[in-house]
């Protein structure tokens, strides 16, 4: 078995940590506009930090050769699980400095809050970050209006930037070149392999025009319907980017509008779609919205969900019409299966039950497809679960084949030969397998440090909306959980983001180092 060469592994994670201090910088101007000067100084020390430990391991490791796919997946794991705890330092010193106020009065400390004390804890601090950088949602901030505006926007940015990965920012920062050996070998280690250009490079690029214009139009929707500019701004970051996290405590639910409502629907719906047919409709090639089969089935598996749930809160008299249930419905299972995390109604209150364990499982089921790979969402993705349901029939077709026939398998408008067939639908189920694993895991944990009183599939659901990276919770995932939970959940969160794989290969590597292997 190859080693995996841990400078090349060292070099590139310090060059995603470089980029990212880059994020704090910006950070700082946006604090200074609110008059929150006495975030400022989080922000620099935070990217003080960061830029140096990125320089650091750079400089040490400036000599390593270019990754290979191993090297890449460690580093993705890697860098991920690092940006996820350095990430955490603007809530952490902000929270400081508000605790021990050691500014004048011009910087305009305000006095500390329960919701932003809760960030005193370092594990709390590091809890919302990496749900931020993973595009989760789930929150240790108990009343976000609460918090500062330098954190709603910290909250925010990261989402923003996890949407699309954080390898993505890198190459288009630090971009390299070195075709499959440079910076595509690390884009692909980050669940990517979507190509709208040759060059990767270009991709990246038309990926980021792609995402701010969708941004930007997301932010002008919100507003035109009647939401402040503050709230669209991060509203709409977070919702193209699929993230979910909101400046309000009931999230889209606080607005108490409809409009509000049915607007966000079409963010999400973007969000869900892979960038190379965004990319295709800018240019006029409208087909895409059917001909693609990702496209095709995130409009169809969202309406037949959505009426499902109508279906199901309806005939419980969950709420008080039909139009209401069915809003509600369209809602909360497009943010759940885009895996936005925004939510419009409570879905259950920790050890007292709001939704069915009917309603609450067949959101866990749009939470673990998810959308369309190539986009912002996570999950196990369309055309993945395509791939299994299409090998698993295929396999079993095999029966009534005789041994010398030829077959293929056609997905996606590719035709697969019986190797190529093989390949993906064992992929596919390797990720199934081990995704499910480490559900498993994380509902035990919570199961054995919680209270008995909550109800499991509340307890199934806040688990699969963490290692999905949607966000929704059931009344579950708050400051006061134990922290053996919050850990269980960080991992979750880490594990789903990557796909798994990468994160099975760094502990493999791990083993391999410490001779754990026979």
């Amino acid at each position: 078995m190859l080693k995996v060469d841990t400078k090349a592994v060292g070099r590139d994670v310090g060059r995603i940590v470089q980029a990212i201090s880059l994020m704090m910088v910006v950070s700082i101007f946006v604090a200074a506009v609110n008059a929150e000067f006495y975030a400022i100084p989080a922000f620099v020390v935070s990217a003080i930090v960061m830029a140096g430990i990125g320089t650091g391991l750079v400089w040490q490791y400036r000599g390593a050769d270019p990754p290979e796919k191993r090297e890449a997946m460690v580093t993705a794991a890697s860098a991920w699980a690092l940006i996820g705890v350095l990430g955490g330092l603007p809530f952490l010193l902000i929270a400081w400095t508000i605790q021990i106020d050691p500014f004048p009065v011009w910087t305009n400390t305000p006095p500390m809050d329960s919701t932003t004390e809760v960030f005193l804890r370092p594990l709390d601090a590091v809890f919302e970050s990496m749900s931020g950088f993973t595009g989760t949602g789930l929150t240790m901030a108990a009343v976000e209006e609460e918090l500062p505006r330098s954190l709603h926007w910290w909250r925010s940015f990261i989402e923003w930037v996890g949407g699309v990965g954080v390898i993505v920012l890198t190459v288009a920062i630090l971009r390299r070149g070195g075709g499959r050996s440079g910076s595509y070998t690390l884009y692909e280690s980050e669940a990517r392999s979507e190509k709208i250009h040759p060059s990767i490079v270009t991709t990246v690029r038309e990926i980021w025009k792609i995402f701010v214009g969708l941004t930007l139009g997301s932010i002008i929707l919100f507003v035109l319907v009647g939401m402040p500019l503050w709230d669209a701004i991060n509203h709409g970051m977070t919702g193209i980017a699929t993230g979910g996290f909101s400046v309000h405590a009931d999230s889209i639910g606080h607005y108490g509008s409809p409009l509000i409502e049915y607007a966000t629907v079409p963010v999400m719906v973007a969000g869900s779609i892979a960038f190379p047919v965004h990319y295709l409709i800018f240019k006029g090639e409208i087909r895409n919205f059917y001909t693609d089969l990702q496209t095709r089935w995130v409009f169809i598996w969202f309406t037949i969900g959505s009426l499902l749930l109508t279906v199901i809160l309806y005939a419980n008299g969950q709420y008080s019409s039909l139009e209401e249930t069915f809003r509600i419905s369209l809602f909360q299972f497009v943010s759940a299966t885009s895996n936005t995390g925004f939510g419009s109604t409570t879905i259950g209150g920790g050890t007292e039950q709001v939704w069915s364990a009917g309603a609450t499982l067949l959101a866990c089921v749009g939470m673990l497809t998810g959308a369309a790979a190539g986009s912002t969402v996570s999950g196990l993705k369309l055309i993945r679960v395509a791939t299994l349901v299409k090998g698993t029939v295929w396999q079993i077709q095999e029966v009534f084949h005789p041994s010398s026939a030829i077959r293929y398998m056609n997905i996606d408008g590719r035709r697969l030969d019986e190797e190529q067939a093989q390949r993906e639908y064992t992929e596919a189920t390797v990720v199934f397998v081990l995704w499910l694993t480490f559900l498993a895991i994380g509902v035990t944990v919570l199961l054995r440090v919680l209270s008995p009183a909550h109800p499991l599939e509340y307890v199934i659901f806040d688990v699969m909306s963490a290692q999905s990276n949607v966000g929704l919770d059931s009344g579950i995932t708050g400051p006061t959980m134990p922290a053996p939970a919050k850990g269980m959940l960080i991992i979750n969160m880490w594990v789903g983001r990557l796909e798994i794989i990468p994160v099975a290969v760094l502990v493999g590597s791990l083993l391999q180092r410490l001779n754990l292997y026979r």
